[in-house]
């Protein structure tokens, strides 16, 4: 077939099918109104953090013709056939926008397509690749001088989506709440060994927060592979030894109604509302502040200009992580001396951390400095809720660290500038 253009996008999870994804297909059809004769197909590799309608989401884009689910990825890339069998224009692109970044080169050399790669933090097979979209210019900096010129700054996909949306009246209705009304974000990770932490400690803070401004309004945006009644059992002491170490309280699912949002009562507390809507970039973009832990949420607060206070608790860390590889391995898993020796070296790490001043937080690894609070030491419910309450009642520092997190975005207009340079690898 000789009639057309096929971009083939190559993504994963929830994440970059909404952030990266959807301002880019957005921009392709601008272009393609112009007369180009796109056909744009999304084809989805596996994630772990994949909840399983990620295809439904890309088919719910108008610019999207067709797209394959993740489960048959590894049969396309083996054989070269889809679940659907797709026909395949004579010229094309492959446009990398999220998973591994070699799975472009390999399936643009079978349908015999150059790959455009939009490299987040660093660009890899640079021979292979045709070229590569930059988030910002330490990426360029850091490619091989003999391939640098394939590289170009486009700026943060996720800016561009948050520019795009913003429906506080909206948001503010939902939650109940008056245009003045603090709100707060709680993300506790998806991942149990961040829960079994997050959750205790998160609704402590709440708790404390509340207990000095009532009318402040809790909020957790709901990851959507994460059901609340996990929520409720990550507080249950019953369940999880931390809720005792932290002082976090019990919660309770309240379910939707006409009136309210779903949430989680504390016992003598707040409402923690849930936010099932994902991606939740208009809530975060109305928050005053964010607690999170370490991880791809800095990340993407840092893109929307959220300021944020990111939880470290040292003496959790200690006693609990357990991240050995090799004979440190090996020996904390001995019956008896095991646990004492993960904590011996935990203990160990976490002085020289602390001691070199590592950096946790997206933000600050991009700035070599602190931009938003990391909070690396024993924390409490008392200790964060405080400084919670101290940003709450100093407005002007909240907005510095947010002008400081807009100037480490990058250009503006990545979508548009994404767009270019795939239409312009078109043979």
């Amino acid at each position: 077939m000789a009639d057309g253009v096929d971009i083939v996008i190559l993504s994963n999870g929830p994440g970059e099918i909404a952030t990266w994804v959807k301002p880019v297909v957005r921009s392709l059809q601008q272009h393609a109104a112009t007369g180009l004769p796109l056909r744009i197909s999304v084809i989805l590799s596996p994630c772990p953090h994949a909840s399983g309608n990620e295809h439904l989401t890309a088919l719910s884009y108008p610019e999207v013709g067709r797209v394959q689910a993740a489960g048959q990825f590894f049969r396309f890339l083996l054989t070269g056939r889809t679940a659907d069998d797709w026909d395949w224009y004579d010229r094309g692109v492959v446009v990398f926008l999220g998973g591994d970044q070699l799975y472009p080169v390999l399936v643009g050399k079978r349908l015999g397509y150059p790959a455009v790669v939009y490299a987040e933090w660093e660009g890899r097979w640079q021979g292979w690749v045709r070229s590569f979209g930059a988030m910002q210019p330490q990426v360029v900096e850091k490619a091989n001088p003999k391939y640098r010129d394939k590289f170009t700054v486009v700026g943060d996909l996720m800016a561009d989506v948050a520019v795009a949306q913003d429906n506080r009246a909206d948001i503010e209705a939902r939650l109940g709440i008056g245009p003045e009304t603090p709100l707060v974000g709680l993300l506790p990770g998806s991942k149990a060994l961040k829960l079994k932490l997050g959750v205790p400690l998160m609704s402590a803070i709440a708790a404390h927060v509340h207990t000095h401004r009532p009318e402040t309004c809790v909020v957790i945006p709901d990851a959507p592979t994460l059901e609340p009644q996990a929520l409720v059992n990550y507080a249950d002491p019953k369940q999880n030894p931390f809720v005792k170490s932290f002082g976090g309280p019990c919660l309770t699912f309240v379910a939707a109604s006409p009136q309210h949002l779903p949430y989680l009562q504390m016992e003598n507390g707040p409402r923690l509302y849930l936010w099932q809507t994902f991606p939740a970039f208009d809530l975060l973009s109305r928050c005053h502040i964010c607690l999170t832990t370490v991880g791809a949420n800095t990340a993407q607060l840092g893109a929307l200009a959220i300021p944020m206070l990111v939880l470290l608790p040292a003496q959790k860390i200690v006693k609990e992580f357990d991240y050995l590889d090799g004979l440190p391995s090996l020996l904390s898993k001995l019956p008896g001396i095991g646990v004492l020796t993960r904590r011996l070296i935990n203990s160990v790490v976490l002085k020289m951390l602390m001691r070199q001043g590592k950096r946790f937080a997206w933000p600050n690894i991009w700035a070599q400095r602190e931009v938003v609070p990391e909070l690396f030491e024993n924390l409490t419910g008392e200790t964060v809720g405080q400084r919670v309450l101290h940003y709450l009642d100093h407005p002007d520092q909240l907005q510095k660290i947010r002008q400081d997190l807009r100037q480490l975005r990058g250009p503006s207009g990545a979508a548009n500038k994404m767009a270019g340079i795939i239409l312009e690898a078109i043979p």
